[in-house]
């Protein structure tokens, strides 16, 4: 084991990624220490960069999308064993005590942990992080697929199984980018009739790659008439940050539908109550999952041949990685590999 190992971390809001050489970190009682073999990178990221997450303590390691092996335990840990292909996501750890831990909703928890914001992430060769962050990855799936999975998979992933829609409803994705490429594919391998919203006519070949039914070009089209023609969708997961985009989609909803809202946008939605009433819509918001919602999307993709399209990066390069996900000129996520 080195006593040192190499970083990529951010010492103020707004600062640069510096590499730096840390000492290797210790797990304490209930963490595992994980040997980093991947670690994507997310839009989410920035928080850490600019400095936007409240209390955030820094020098910070950034990234919460982090797949590799259990390398340490620390006291008490009886789930994991040295060499188990784990990974981790944006939810670091639960504290099991507050009401909502004590009904099973861990991801609610008043005091929950985030990776790389409540302690360092994985851009780095180690990181150590709660045993109950941890995912089991499965031995089929490459530690540079499996990474976008901990937060861009499970995000739509999760979101979709819980939202009531069943096999044979129409589902629209609205945004080709880095989560909506995911969800189409998932949207398709759940057996809905997946409806692909993007703008521009070029994109449509690669809707029809990831397994959209239909694509709808919102530059040449008007995508409420078109999914009207459907009969209006069961359900729209809302991928691309546009609140506008969103807003207008709500009327391309079936009686009953929802918009699923899974693309963080800080503009308000602009959604009147006559809409909720007339077509008793419902709008509803989605964040991620559990370590255990994290296995399952990641078993699910394997099963089902679901994979991310992605850009790969060494460590060392992560401030080159970061601008080209920051930029929107990835296709479509940016990992960093370690090896």
């Amino acid at each position: 084991m080195p006593a040192t190992m190499k970083a990529v971390q951010i010492s103020r809001a707004k600062g640069n990624f510096e590499v730096v050489e840390r000492p290797v970190p210790q797990p304490a009682r209930n963490q595992v220490r994980i040997k980093v073999e991947a670690c994507g990178i997310c839009h989410s990221d920035a928080l850490v960069k600019e400095g936007l997450w409240p209390g955030i303590q820094y020098p910070r390691v950034p990234g919460h999308e982090i797949a590799g092996r259990i390398d340490g335990l620390g006291a008490d840990v009886v789930l994991w064993k040295p060499g188990q292909r784990v990974g981790v996501g944006w939810h670091g750890g639960h504290c099991f005590i507050c009401d909502y831990c004590r009904r099973g909703d861990f991801i609610n928890c008043d005091n929950e942990k985030i990776t790389a914001l409540s302690f360092d992430g994985g851009y780095a060769e180690y990181m150590v992080a709660p045993a109950e962050a941890v995912a089991a990855i499965p031995e089929n799936l490459p530690a540079p697929d499996a990474a976008p999975l901990l937060c861009a998979g499970i995000t739509v992933f999760n979101a979709m199984r819980n939202a009531g829609a069943r096999s044979g409803d129409t589902v629209a994705v609205q945004g080709i980018g880095g989560l909506g490429h995911l969800g189409i594919q998932y949207a398709r391998r759940m057996g809905f009739r997946t409806i692909a919203i993007g703008r521009g006519g070029d994109k449509a070949p690669l809707a029809e790659k990831l397994g959209a039914h239909q694509y709808i070009d919102t530059a040449n089209s008007d995508p409420v008439k078109e999914l009207k023609k459907l009969g209006g969708a069961n359900l729209i997961l809302a991928t691309a940050p546009d609140s506008k985009s969103m807003s207008v989609l709500v009327n391309g909803l079936a009686r009953n539908g929802k918009l699923l809202v899974v693309g963080a946008s800080p503009e308000p939605l602009n959604i009147n109550p006559l809409q909720y009433i007339s077509g008793r819509i419902t709008v509803q918001g989605w964040a991620s999952g559990t370590a255990k919602d994290s296995e399952e999307t990641m078993q699910f993709s394997a099963l089902g041949g679901v994979r991310p399209m992605i850009e790969k990066y060494p460590l060392e390069k992560a401030a080159e990685a970061y601008d080209q996900m920051i930029s929107g000129r990835a296709r479509f996520r940016v990992v960093l590999t370690m090896n």
